[in-house]
């Protein structure tokens, strides 16, 4: 085993990283019986935490003064 390899990551340091760079989700569920789709779910999810460096992608950009 090399150092990488036995290298433990804390769930509290694995989720700062992922949010700090922003996390993607993507997914397709279709349920289906004798080759009729009957529900079909999209997941689409962007997760990312929101400062004033990084905005919220939702929100209206604020006019410079």
């Amino acid at each position: 085993m090399t150092v990488i390899e036995r290298r433990e990551v804390a769930l509290v340091d694995l989720l700062d990283r992922l949010l700090a760079g922003g996390v993607v989700l993507t997914g397709d569920i279709t349920l289906r019986i004798a080759d009729v789709d009957l529900v079909r779910i999209d997941l689409n999810a962007l997760i990312s935490s929101v400062n004033q460096q990084v905005p919220s992608p939702f929100e209206e950009p604020e006019e410079p003064v």
